[in-house]
């Protein structure tokens, strides 16, 4: 049976929900992060040399990250559904948020956590206000713009119809959810992007994403 090898509060949670969507048996492994450096834990190693989540096994198979395990198993087990047609300009576009995801829309928003810990780690006092400068001026100049911007863009693009491909739902909207649902937690989502707003309220709705988190465990990103 397809594995998913689940790390709480991760990308994998997507991987979950999109089997939900897609009525695919499936069981989890389940890993919890460090709770100090919140780090994974060393056993996914073994499943993978970067130790790192989302990973599935599938028929002796191990694929790593999220936009492969999406394409892998639309292919193998979508039947054509949640995805566009190949050659179309609705696939593009679907391949194009795809991979926005983790390729533009989550840099700034890890930077920004990255940031966060700068300026709250434990350290020299005399070390303190130097940290704390650097990682301000860090998030203020560079990071908190390019969110503003990236958080504009999506936006504008969920205007339309409120999905990101057409006006139906597919498996874009779930690869996107994560660094909206990350830029939502950290603050960035406010009265300014209602459209990204209701499509937060629209995905969290769905039944398939409500049974991933039953069968995923606490997700704190909704908090």
């Amino acid at each position: 049976m397809l594995t998913v090898h689940h790390l709480n509060n991760s990308r994998s949670q997507r991987v979950l929900w999109l089997l939900e969507e897609l009525g695919v048996p499936y069981e989890i492994k389940g890993y919890q992060r460090d709770p100090k450096t919140m780090l994974a834990p060393p056993e996914l190693r073994a499943v993978h040399p970067l130790g790192k989540s989302p990973v599935i096994t599938d028929e002796g198979e191990t694929i790593a990250e999220s936009g492969a395990i999406v394409e892998y198993l639309l292919e193998r087990y979508s039947d054509g559904r949640l995805a566009p047609p190949t050659g179309t300009p609705e696939r593009r576009r679907f391949s194009y948020w795809l991979h926005y995801a983790e390729g533009s829309a989550m840099p700034p928003l890890l930077l920004k956590l990255v940031a966060l810990r700068i300026a709250s780690a434990p350290m020299p006092f005399f070390a303190k206000p130097i940290a704390k400068k650097i990682a301000g001026t860090l998030q203020s100049s560079f990071v908190d713009p390019q969110i503003a911007l990236h958080l504009s863009y999506i936006e504008d693009a969920l205007r339309p119809t409120g999905w990101f491909v057409a006006d139906a739902f597919s498996a874009a909207d779930i690869q996107m959810s994560f660094p909206l649902e990350a830029a939502s937690s950290r603050g960035g989502v406010n009265e300014r992007f209602p459209a990204i707003a209701a499509y937060l309220a629209r995905i969290h709705a769905r039944p398939a994403y409500q049974r991933a988190l039953e069968r995923g465990g606490r997700y704190d990103l909704l908090s």
